[in-house]
């Protein structure tokens, strides 16, 4: 039978430092992330064989993208109204980079947080040392460890397509990217912490549709009629989308898109904190 000394055990009881807990709930989420197939595709698939579709295939006018002169960039060398390739993905890159954001962050996070809570996940996890705001902040910086990968992947496809960015905007599209993150893990944490799993898998559905279509993404909101691009530009893709069409196209940070990201990113985290359930 081993002896011990006095004083050499001193057991600790307790939970982990709020430091610690944050770091392994934040790897456990990006792992369960990664293995989820239908997250993959997603976040990884579908914004870029929407940008190598586009880009490549002139099916849509895309219009002039931020900062190019009428005649040049639209129109192209060949002089065809939807412009050439390297026109078409100056046009469409800021907006594939917002619908990474909103993939990842609103409507990956949101199926999949209103499954775990379906499935009894996150009760399990409310019985824990683990308080509710660490799980929600774990949870985007989860997203943001993901989104690293898209912005790289989309930027690299986008610069083998011709895309020539205005760099001098890129720390103002970070930021622009940072807000929305921000916006979007909020929503989606809101509406999966709210309602059922199987409401919020058709919700969420539903609103990435539909935004992918009148959210900017695409189609600048300049080719819709005034009254209505006034009201589409207060949601956060089509805010974001044209944050980022004028950052990284004039080199500049336009405080419209990032005030409209910045209030829809402190009211939904505020919401969602407030009202999000265990079960």
């Amino acid at each position: 039978m081993t002896a011990w000394a006095p004083g050499s055990l001193a057991p600790a009881p307790g939970p982990a430092s709020e430091s610690a807990m944050l770091r392994a709930q934040t790897l456990m989420e990006l792992r369960l992330t990664l293995r989820r197939g239908e997250s993959l595709l997603l976040v990884a698939v579908i914004p870029l064989v929407l940008l190598a579709l586009f880009a490549l295939l002139p099916l849509v006018d895309l219009g002039s993208p931020a900062g190019s002169t009428p005649g040049s960039s639209a129109g192209g060398p060949s002089g065809s109204p939807r412009g050439s390739t390297a026109a078409r993905a100056d046009a469409l890159v800021p907006g594939i980079l917002a619908l990474a954001v909103m993939s990842t962050a609103f409507t990956g996070q949101a199926i999949a947080t209103g499954f775990e809570r379906s499935y009894g996940v996150l009760k399990r996890l409310g019985t824990t040392a683990l308080p509710r705001r660490l799980l929600l902040t774990a949870k985007t910086l989860a997203v943001l460890a993901v989104e690293v990968g898209q912005v790289a992947a989309i930027a690299a496809l986008g610069l083998a397509l011709g895309w020539s960015p205005a760099w001098s905007g890129v720390p103002a599209a970070l930021l622009l990217l940072l807000l929305g993150t921000a916006a979007f893990s909020g929503l989606g944490l809101l509406m999966a912490g709210t309602l059922r799993a199987e409401a919020t898998l058709a919700a969420a559905n539903l609103v990435y549709v539909l935004l992918l279509v009148v959210g900017g993404v695409i189609f600048p909101l300049g080719v819709f009629p005034d009254g209505a691009a006034e009201v589409l530009g207060l949601s956060p893709l089509a805010a974001l989308a044209t944050g980022l069409r004028e950052a990284l196209g004039d080199g500049a940070l336009t405080l419209g898109p990032a005030a409209v990201l910045a209030v829809w990113a402190v009211g939904s985290l505020s919401l969602a904190a407030r009202t999000f359930r265990w079960e």
